[in-house]
């Protein structure tokens, strides 16, 4: 339920758009009006949360709300109370929920052809193929499935053209990974990991991986140094550590040592592309070009897996016929929906907005008192607010959730903020009230 304080600021901003305030805080301040129902749970999503715990295994922790449509900006639960998505499904959907135009490829494909493997050709890969490579302006694409089985495939290209182009010995090659990385939860990825959470008791771990400080250019020069290395993967900005965006000419410090040094750069997309960080790809903020890169989430706007490896033909073609692959991996229907996903995202100019909008929302929440909100980071529409330990942020996503907004920690004193890209001004200034009064009411 809104509390009374914010019901309060509601009822205000009915009749005004801005009222004085005594005393010291005395001022003109613009006060908008969020439209959202107040949340109540019931019993039917009771139901739900217990059945999941019953039948399901207990790796996740989801926060309390059931939810059964979305569109646009907006999920429904099954008590029919309406929520701002300020998650995306870790930016699955920045097309939004259930895009029209995505849908319609999907059931359109989905009644003709939906999967042949690879063991036969199909109508649609090549023209999917033609049109990602051109986009991105890379020789050839593996398509995949998930995010973590694009990291597992550059890993598998990187090793390969370490020994037929770069010449390093036999099962002597070194991947390098950026401290507080995450890639997935495969045992490649967990090993390169450094959250005790990830890799904690599965072990033992993937030879040929080694770790490097994030954001740092003279240490990741020593470890390029050595001749077996053969490639660094890194997120442009990292999401699950928390938004932690590198200073301004590490991405052109990564491309000048890996080409320095003759070493792969691999830039695991996966989270921080597809328009999300305000450009199609959040590279593109330093103008540099990976040597592999890796797609996946939104590719398909959040309705069945795809994913895809982008990089040239000295690296693509050092991986011959029977030598990796996947069932579902290039599948029609896949390519279908990541064609129409991938031209929404250019069509609707979702990058250009989420440039835009995040630096309204940044400028906003900066106005938060700093004895609450610590610090806010981030780019285009990938954000996050490092809260208070003594407030936490999971406590102010419980309050959020009850005022109409969903967020996720990502850490125990950091949110992470990333909303649809197709949502505009006023909703996301209903948003930003909701966030303010969430925030300076707890």
């Amino acid at each position: 339920m809104y509390t009374r304080e914010i019901q309060a600021i509601i009822m205000l901003s009915r009749f005004s758009k801005s009222l004085a305030v005594a005393g010291k805080h005395a001022s003109q301040m613009t006060v908008r009006c969020a439209s959202v129902q107040p949340v109540k749970i019931g019993e039917k999503s009771e139901k739900i949360f217990a059945r999941e715990s019953k039948y399901g295994a207990h790796n996740y922790a989801p926060l309390g709300v059931a939810l059964n449509k979305g569109e646009g900006v907006y999920v429904w639960d099954v008590e029919g109370n309406k929520y701002f998505d300020f998650l995306s499904a870790y930016s699955a959907v920045n097309q939004g929920h259930c895009h029209p135009r995505i849908i319609k490829a999907l059931t359109d494909q989905a009644s003709k052809l939906t999967l042949t493997s690879r063991a036969f050709y199909n109508n649609l890969l090549g023209e999917y193929e033609e049109y990602i490579t051109k986009l991105f302006g890379y020789d050839k694409v593996l398509p995949m499935n998930t995010g973590v089985e694009g990291g597992e495939t550059a890993c598998k290209l990187a090793r390969k053209w370490a020994y037929k182009v770069k010449g390093i010995p036999k099962n002597q090659a070194i991947t390098i990974f950026a401290e507080g990385n995450f890639w997935g939860r495969t045992l490649g990825a967990v090993s390169s990991s450094t959250d005790p959470s990830a890799y904690e008791e599965y072990g033992p771990f993937m030879p040929g991986f080694d770790i490097v400080a994030y954001n740092d250019l003279n240490a990741l020069e020593e470890k390029v140094k050595n001749p077996n290395v053969c490639a660094f993967m890194v997120e442009p900005i990292q999401g699950e550590a928390g938004v932690v965006v590198p200073h301004e000419g590490y991405l052109k410090g990564v491309r000048d040592l890996c080409t320095k040094y003759n070493v792969l750069w691999i830039a695991d997309e996966v989270q921080t592309g597809l328009a999300r960080t305000g450009r199609r790809l959040a590279v593109d903020h330093e103008n540099v070009k990976p040597d592999l890169l890796i797609l996946g989430k939104a590719l398909s706007g959040g309705v069945l897996p795809v994913s895809a490896v982008l990089a040239n033909d000295e690296v693509m073609l050092t991986i011959q016929p029977g030598e990796h692959g996947s069932t579902y991996g290039g599948n029609p229907l896949a390519c279908m929906v990541a064609m129409e996903s991938l031209k929404v995202l250019e069509e609707e100019k979702l990058a250009e907005n989420a440039e835009r909008l995040g630096q309204i929302l940044r400028q906003e929440l900066n106005t938060l008192p700093k004895d609450r909100v610590k610090v806010v980071r981030g780019k285009g529409l990938l954000n996050a607010l490092v809260i208070d330990p003594e407030i936490g942020a999971g406590k102010v996503c419980k309050n959020l959730l009850m005022n109409g907004l969903l967020a996720k920690p990502t850490h125990d004193d950091i949110i992470r903020f990333a909303p649809p890209l197709v949502i505009n001004e006023n909703q996301l200034n209903e948003c930003i009230d909701i966030i303010k009064s969430t925030i300076n009411n707890m």
